[in-house]
């Protein structure tokens, strides 16, 4: 595990970062931060879910084969990419061997291959792959969420694990929602953490979340339009599921939303 404060890339901790080690300290920390660096710092270092702590830093020492050279960030991931993005993207959780591995979500996994690749074929990142903090990759107008931040078993996260972390995510939507135009969600999971959180922010959402699918859209009132979009996991990517075009489709929806049309 990379201590806070190291000189990591992505690392916005140090060694005085306050510790989250339960819910309510997430909470509060979460609600009192003075800045989206800080927020990311904190929700970076947090315990609060044993679960979910023993696993990433058991990972982390035992480290996949193919990595076994590799120091494992072995924490909980930030979001990452521009603060005051046009085009806000969202996850689920961070890969045992690829977030959790390389401190940035998407980065090191075959998710994150389909997701950059098209992120990059839309103008919206700088490169087409991402293999670790120390590349060089860079967002445009974009920043790269998740409603879980750590690794989870099975990539499950159970119900009370998915609540103690929603705050980290409810502030920083609460920071970037005035310059958000357009949210693309990746997955179920993500669809609803996104309402969620765009309501705790304090955008005018539907009472009921609308119903989740591929292409799915929902503008928002004075707010971002919402483009829902299968996850690039393996299953839907190796399955035809999901498809570059299709992909393609979706950024191309969001860019037209946040007047980034021309941007190549």
């Amino acid at each position: 595990m990379i201590p806070p404060g190291t000189g990591f890339p992505t690392d916005r901790a140090s060694a005085s970062t306050p510790i989250a080690q339960s819910a309510a300290d997430v909470e509060r920390l979460a609600e009192n931060v003075p800045s989206l660096a800080h927020l990311d710092g904190r929700s970076s270092v947090c315990r609060a879910c044993p679960r979910l702590v023993a696993w990433r830093e058991e990972v982390a020492e035992t480290k996949r084969a193919s990595f076994a050279d590799d120091r494992y960030w072995g924490r909980p991931i930030s979001g990452w990419g521009e603060t005051r993005p046009e085009i806000l993207v969202v996850g689920l959780a961070p890969a045992a061997h690829g977030g959790n591995r390389t401190g940035r979500i998407f980065t090191g996994d075959r998710s994150g291959d389909w997701l950059f690749a098209a992120l990059h074929r839309a103008g919206l990142a700088a490169q087409p792959t991402s293999t670790t903090a120390y590349d060089g990759q860079q967002l445009r107008h974009t920043r790269i969420t998740l409603p879980v931040r750590c690794a989870p078993p099975a990539n499950k996260p159970t119900p009370q694990e998915r609540d103690a972390c929603a705050p980290w995510l409810h502030q920083e939507m609460r920071y970037v929602l005035p310059t958000v135009r357009a949210v693309v969600v990746l997955g179920g999971f993500g669809w609803t953490s996104t309402w969620t959180a765009l309501r705790a922010a304090g955008a005018a959402v539907p009472v009921r979340t609308p119903v989740f699918g591929h292409g799915a859209q929902v503008q928002v009132p004075n707010g971002p339009l919402v483009i829902g979009c299968y996850h690039v996991s393996q299953q839907n990517t190796f399955t035809g599921r999901l498809t570059e075009a299709m992909l393609d489709e979706v950024f191309r929806c969001a860019k037209v939303a946040a007047g980034l049309a021309r941007t190549a």
